[in-house]
Order: C-alpha cells, then sequence, then structure tokens
C-alpha cells in the first residue's frame, strides 16, 4: 500500500473528515489508489511520500497555485518577510499596499478588509451587506463556502444540491436562519425576479463564473433590480478572480457590483483574501465586529502583493485563455475520435470536460483518473490552469489522453468499467467519513 494511502487511514482517525478540505479527500479522485500526500511540488510537478513524482493536471492547490507551485519570485518575497517577523503588536504596512493596489485594479470601489480564506471573506462580505442593507435575506447563486448564512439554505431542503455539492448537511446550522436564503439557477433573470418580488431581499449574492459565464442581460437585470429595491449585489470571483483579467471577470462585462470578494489565485498558495467594495458600504464594518489576530499577519499581504504584480505584469490571464482554449479543442477532437460523448465548459482558465453516460459518469471519471496516474499524472476531469502549463506540457498530455481515451472507449463498449477499476468509484457529493 502507498504511504499516502497508510497515512490517510491514520489521518481519519485522529481528524475528523481526513483533512480541512473536502475538495481534497482521496474520495473526490480514486479514493483506493490515490497518492493523497504530496512532500514536495514546482511548477506543475508534485512528489508523493514514496518519490513519486506526477504532473498536476487536476486542481493545482484547488485553484491557489495560478503562478505554478512554489514560485521562485513569490517565495523570495515571502522568505524576506519571514526573517524581518510576520506578527507584532504593530501593524505590517504591506497591509496598506495590497489594500491600494486593490483599489487602483478595482476602481469602482473605496475600501477594503482582509481575511485568509474564501468562507472568511465571504461571510464578512454578506455581514456588511446585510448591515447596508438592513435586511436578513439573501437571493444568491452559486457555490460560496461552508458558513452558516449559506448552509442555512438546506434548512428548508437540499436546495444546494444544484449549486455544486448536493448532501450538504444542516447539522449545528441554527434553525432561526431558515427562510434567509433564496438559491436562484445561474443566469435565471425570472427566478431572481421572482424572488425579490416575493421576498425582502436586502443582498444578492453570486460568482463571477465557474464552469460557464453570466450572460450581458444577466448582469444588467441584476444591477436594474438592485437599484430599483436598494439591494447590494456581492460578486464571488473567489475562483473566477484574476483568470481573465487584472480583478474579477466582471470587468469583462458592463456590470457594477458593490462588493467584490477574491481569494484562491491572488496569493499563488500562500493563505490572503480580500472584501473589496464601494466606500459607503464598506465603511458600514466599523459598526459591526469584524476582527481576527491572523488578518493581520505580514505573509498574505507580501504574498498578495508579489502574486498580483507578477499577474499583471505578465498578463497571465492571457496564457490561462489560451492554453484553456486549446485543451477543450483537444479533448474534444482526441473524444470524437473515439466516439466518446464529451461536452466541455466555457470557462477556459478553469476548463472541464464532462462525460454524457448519466448514471455510468462517475465511474468513467474515476477510470480517467486511475489510468491517467498510470502515466504518471494527476488528473480530474476539471483543470485549473497556471503559467506553468506550457504548451509543450500540454502536447504531451494530449497524447496521454489519446491513449486513455481510447481504453475508456473500449470498456465502454464492452461493459467492463467497473470490473477494470482498481478502486471505489468517487464520490460527487458530501459524505461523512467514519
Amino acid at each position: 500500500m502507498m504511504t499516502g494511502q497508510k497515512l490517510w487511514k491514520r489521518a481519519i482517525k485522529s481528524i475528523p473528515g481526513g483533512n480541512g478540505l473536502l475538495s481534497k479527500r482521496p474520495d473526490r479522485y480514486a479514493p483506493d489508489i490515490w497518492p493523497t500526500y504530496y512532500s514536495k511540488a514546482k511548477g506543475i510537478d508534485i512528489w508523493d511520500l514514496d518519490g513519486n513524482q506526477y504532473k498536476d493536471m487536476a486542481q493545482m492547490g484547488i485553484g491557489s497555485a495560478i503562478l505554478g507551485y512554489s514560485d521562485d519570485d513569490v517565495n523570495e518575497k515571502v522568505s524576506n518577510a519571514l526573517h524581518d517577523g510576520v506578527s507584532t503588536t504593530l501593524n505590517c504596512p504591506e497591509e496598506v499596499y495590497l489594500a491600494e493596489k486593490l483599489l487602483e485594479l478595482n476602481p469602482f470601489a473605496g475600501g477594503v478588509k482582509f481575511a485568509r480564506t474564501g468562507g472568511e471573506a465571504m461571510s464578512i462580505a454578506v455581514r456588511i451587506a446585510r448591515a447596508y442593507s438592513g435586511r436578513d435575506k439573501v437571493a444568491f447563486s452559486g457555490y460560496h463556502g461552508w458558513c452558516d448564512w449559506y448552509l442555512a439554505t438546506n434548512l428548508s431542503g437540499d436546495k444546494l444540491g444544484s449549486h455544486l455539492l448536493p448532501g450538504l448537511s444542516t447539522s449545528g446550522v441554527p434553525k432561526g436562519l431558515v427562510n434567509t436564503m433564496y438559491p436562484f439557477e445561474y443566469n435565471n433573470l425570472d427566478e431572481l425576479n421572482d424572488i425579490v418580488k416575493h421576498n425582502d431581499i436586502g443582498v444578492i449574492v453570486i460568482e463571477g463564473a465557474r464552469y460557464d459565464f453570466p450572460t450581458q442581460e444577466f448582469l444588467t437585470g441584476i444591477n436594474q433590480i438592485a437599484k430599483e429595491n436598494d439591494i447590494v449585489i456581492v460578486l464571488d470571483e473567489i475562483t473566477s478572480g484574476w483568470r481573465m483579467t487584472d480583478g474579477g471577470v466582471y470587468k469583462t462585462f458592463d456590470f457594477e457590483p458593490d462588493i467584490v470578494v477574491y481569494g484562491k489565485a491572488m496569493g499563488n498558495g500562500y493563505a490572503i483574501s480580500s472584501v473589496v467594495g464601494k466606500k459607503d458600504i464598506m465603511d458600514v464594518a466599523q459598526d459591526t465586529f469584524i476582527s481576527s489576530t491572523f488578518w493581520t499577519e505580514r505573509i498574505g499581504f507580501v504574498a498578495g502583493l508579489a502574486t498580483i504584480n507578477k499577474l499583471v505584469d505578465n498578463k497571465v490571464w492571457k496564457h490561462l485563455n489560451y492554453i484553456g482554449e486549446m485543451t477543450g479543442r483537444s479533448w474534444k477532437t482526441i473524444a470524437d475520435s473515439h466516439n466518446i460523448d464529451i461536452h466541455i465548459t466555457d470557462f477556459k482558465p478553469l476548463i472541464t470536460f464532462k462525460f454524457e453516460y448519466g448514471e455510468l459518469n462517475s465511474a468513467l471519471y474515476t477510470l480517467f483518473i486511475q489510468e491517467m496516474l498510470n502515466y504518471d499524472y494527476i488528473s480530474s476531469n476539471s483543470i485549473y490552469l497556471s503559467s506553468s502549463h506550457t504548451e509543450d506540457e500540454m502536447l504531451k498530455y494530449f497524447n496521454v489522453v489519446d491513449s486513455v481515451f481510447g481504453y475508456i472507449k473500449e470498456c465502454i463498449d464492452k461493459n467492463k468499467v467497473f470490473k477494470v477499476l482498481n478502486t471505489k468509484v468517487k464520490e460527487e457529493g458530501f459524505k461523512r467519513l467514519n
């Protein structure tokens, strides 16, 4: 048994769920053969605990390593900060420098609050938006984290099932939050209109993009609804930010949010997130208690500045979209050559293919992951692309995908998909681990 598999068995005995992030559980990939733990990483290369070297054509730190793992320029800035001290009685100046940089890149805004994770930042944003609007009810679309305000949606049924993760439990979420959250389908303006018409909505929360883009009609409609009803618009760019522009996807549309939230890629793997909003709205943060010791530590600010400066200087988003376009096109061409039915999503920096075989899909994804591991690729049906995903590396990857898709088609035709799996089928939703 691989060292990583052994350590995971130890982990689930001492850590509820085995780790702190659902997206890194082996159950989400190929449960019985997934390397699970890394010893080091550089660029798109990952080494597991047994010294095996893989290319990451999957999650890249769940979207955090936009420049590639262990970027030299970012690490140099962080290393210097470590030697100078990371947390003292006084404030570090980089908090101001990063706030000013974010305001420069988001001209609509006049204030910034920082946190270290996406979930924290979204909770801050929703708190501020509710405080400013004076209303509790939130209409939303998409995935926005683990916190009570969001999970309260499921107090009246599994309404989050169509918003990325089915089966999320409301255990521990105060029952008093029932009927404070109203989900609507992305790009469905009629559904949002109906919610606002029948409920006293104070906040609208949407994602910048995940698999597909918003339509201009959808965004224009949200702006109009918000203006007519004095609703605060919170735009969650934690997943989409920095991948299409020098900031959020919203900058590629005619759209005016009140608050934008950034995270993930903002520090290239170092923990940093931000809430960037209009001055009059953000100033309400002083009327409600929002404070935490480690929101002022130095490393996040230093990494954020170094990452953003490199992203902007090199216009990294152009590379991500070029490689994403190439990847989607190549997946489709290879799939068509083997008569495999797949769908390619629109958001190129997080390029995704989806098998179209109904209940067989999960097993097919598992088989794809299993076979790619045999070629030393950490893979899934989605790739968070980075500047380290070069054209040469992608061409080598496509050659392997060609072989694997050919084998998958053979397994489909001969009805032996489950017979050739060396692992349990991957989990698609939330599952309690015992």
